[in-house]
């Protein structure tokens, strides 16, 4: 299994801005489709978003779209969420998965090494 750290989780009023990295280590990203997903206290796992192995494809839950957006730097081992007009009930974990395919999948079962997750609050 992959070890995946998320960062960038934190405190934001709403109608701002945060930007999540998913970094691993010891093993490259580049072999896989990442995903963003979050856990609201009380709620189901959601999936918010996927990039494929080269960020030539990517989704969005329609709950995100428009506001967030996934992208890669495969030199740097990372993939990032950038999150735009925030909502407080955009408030929750928020946790990055890896996928051993090149390309997305809308399945979470299908996603095998998770981070810890980071917490991200909207609130003013």
């Amino acid at each position: 299994q992959l070890q995946l750290v998320e960062s960038g989780g934190g405190l934001v009023q709403p109608g701002g801005s945060l930007r999540l990295s998913c970094a691993a280590s010891r093993f490259t990203l580049n072999a896989y489709a990442i995903g963003w997903f979050r856990q609201a206290p009380g709620k189901e796992r959601e999936g918010l978003s996927c990039i494929s192995w080269r960020g030539g494809s990517t989704n969005y839950a329609d709950s995100v779209k428009g506001r967030f957006t996934i992208s890669r730097d495969n030199a740097k081992n990372t993939v990032y969420l950038q999150m735009n007009s925030l909502k407080p009930e955009d408030t929750a974990v928020y946790y990055c998965a890896a996928r051993e395919s090149s390309y997305c999948s809308a399945t979470r079962s299908a996603f095998g090494s998770w981070g810890q997750g980071t917490q991200v609050t909207v609130s003013s």
